[in-house]
């Protein structure tokens, strides 16, 4: 009972309700937890104050991918987003230009660092998020809706098979945040 008492009050104080994280769609489900206890308010994992996401895959370098019909959305992670700290700039390149899986196609600034964004996937881009250039801040508040960054029409599906999953990933970001 003070488990459940503790998770429901820390997940008010984090605003984790789908009611009170409104730019979180209600096609997926949180996974976050400070440790490996599965807690009945719907968070599976606590990663370090990180939200992953089921029904998305991850990449090593911290991108995600959102797979719905011919197009794929792609982002950086709230760990990632999150390490960075505050976005203050975006560098994304223009529709109908070609990305290759694991190369970069942009860049992210930020307060504290300058980091190169890599495609987990190959295709030509279709859509890039506008918005990102006028409130590159979306990339902190909403990393995995508002502030997707490409929209790519992939050229080899099969390369989504070889990312990683929610609990994958977890698993990384916890052994890379162990090893810092």
């Amino acid at each position: 009972m003070a488990l459940r008492m503790w998770a429901s009050s820390t997940a008010n104080a984090l605003k984790l309700s789908s009611a009170s994280k409104p730019h979180l769609s209600s096609t997926f489900s949180l996974s976050k937890s400070f440790s490996t206890v599965e807690m009945e308010i719907g968070l599976s994992n606590l990663l370090e104050n990180s939200v992953v996401l089921d029904g998305l895959k991850y990449a090593t370098s911290h991108e995600w991918v959102k797979h719905e019909g011919p197009v794929a959305t792609i982002g950086i992670t709230d760990h990632a987003q999150d390490h960075l700290g505050e976005v203050v700039f975006v560098d994304l390149p223009e529709t109908g230009v070609s990305v290759s899986g694991g190369s970069s196609f942009g860049a992210v600034e930020s307060v504290k660092a300058s980091s190169d964004i890599n495609s987990p996937i190959s295709g030509e881009i279709v859509e890039v998020n506008s918005s990102l250039k006028g409130k590159p801040g979306l990339i902190n508040t909403s990393p995995y809706e508002e502030g997707w960054m490409i929209k790519v029409k992939p050229s080899n599906p099969s390369e989504l098979e070889s990312l990683l999953g929610p609990k994958e990933y977890t698993k990384l970001c916890d052994e890379e945040n162990a090893a810092h």
